[in-house]
C-alpha cells in the first residue's frame, strides 16, 4: 500500500530555522559526500529538514540489502528522532517509501506548498518542468505508473539492482554525448506558482544553484548538488530564517558548508 503524502505542510510557528537540500546522489563510492551529508544532519540546529529529491544514485526498493543504504537510512531515522523530516522524491528515488514507509519521516507530494510564517513556499524536485526533455519525461511518466511501480517491485531485488545500474549507465553515457541539458521551464514555474498562490519556488534536479526573478513578485531558487571531492567541493544549504522573514529574500540564504 502506498502510504500517504502530504500536500499542503504548516510550518511549526516554533521553528526559528529550515533546511532545504536535494540532489546529494549518496552512494557507496562517493565517502565524502555521504559524510558531509551525515555531519550536517547531526549537527545541523535547524528544527525541520526538507529533502527535494535524488537524496540516493540509485534507489530500486526499501527492502535493499545493502549495507551502505542501510545506514543511510539509519542516519535518517536518528536525524528524524530529533528534528522533522521531510522527503519528495526525485527521478533517482522516486520509489523509496513505496514499501516500506521510512521511519519518522514524512513523505511529500510533488508538488508540495509549505507556509513558515507568512509566506507560501512551492516545493518540487523539478524534473516535471524541464519541459524541452522530452524523452526523459516520457520515461517518467511511464514509471509514475502505480501498475508499472508495482510491477518493478515484485521482481526480485537482485533483478531490480541491475536494472537500476543499467539505467543510470545508460543516463551517464547520454550525458557524456550532449552539451544541452533542459532547464526548468519558466512559464510551467510561473503558473504553477500562481495556482500556489506562492511567489517562491524552490527546487533541484538542475544541479544548476541560482535564484531566478520570474517578474511579478515570483522567484525560482535553485538547489545545489552535493559533490565533496569536486573542486571547488560542492556541499550547499538552503536556510529559511525566521529572523529574517522580512528580507528580499523571504528568509532564505545559502550556506556552504565546509569540510
Amino acid at each position: 500500500m502506498t502510504p500517504p503524502r502530504a500536500h499542503h505542510i504548516q510550518g511549526d510557528s516554533a521553528w526559528q530555522r529550515v533546511d532545504f537540500i536535494s540532489d546529494i546522489h549518496l552512494d557507496a563510492s562517493e565517502p565524502n559526500t555521504f559524510q558531509a551529508w551525515k555531519h550536517h544532519l547531526e549537527h545541523t540546529p535547524a528544527q525541520a529538514l526538507f529533502i527535494l529529491g535524488d537524496l540516493f544514485e540509485v534507489w530500486v526498493g526499501d527492502d535493499t540489502p545493502e549495507p551502505f543504504a542501510l545506514e543511510c537510512l539509519d542516519v535518517l531515522a536518528r536525524t528524524a528522532q530529533r528534528i522533522k523530516v521531510y522527503f519528495l522524491c526525485g527521478n533517482r528515488d522516486f520509489l523509496f517509501g513505496l514499501q516500506t514507509p521510512p521511519q519518522g519521516i514524512a513523505l511529500l507530494d510533488d508538488p508540495c506548498v509549505l507556509r513558515l510564517g507568512d509566506e507560501k513556499f512551492l516545493l518540487s524536485h523539478g524534473d516535471a518542468w524541464c519541459l524541452e526533455d522530452t524523452d526523459y519525461l516520457a520515461f517518467r511518466a511511464q514509471v509514475r505508473q502505480p501498475q508499472w511501480q508495482q510491477d518493478f517491485l515484485a521482481k526480485p531485488w537482485t533483478e531490480r539492482h541491475t536494472i537500476g545500474k543499467n539505467l543510470r549507465a545508460q543516463s551517464q553515457a547520454k550525458h557524456q554525448q550532449t552539451t544541452f541539458y533542459a532547464d526548468v521551464d519558466t512559464q510551467a514555474a510561473q503558473a504553477a506558482l500562481h495556482a500556489a498562490s506562492s511567489h517562491t519556488l524552490i527546487h533541484g534536479h538542475t544541479h544548476r544553484p541560482a535564484e531566478h526573478d520570474l517578474g511579478q513578485g515570483q522567484t525560482r531558487w535553485v538547489l545545489s548538488d552535493w559533490e565533496a571531492d569536486a573542486t571547488p567541493p560542492r556541499l550547499e544549504v538552503l536556510c529559511w530564517q525566521r529572523d529574517l522573514q522580512q528580507s528580499p529574500t523571504r528568509g532564505l540564504c545559502r550556506l556552504p558548508l565546509s569540510l
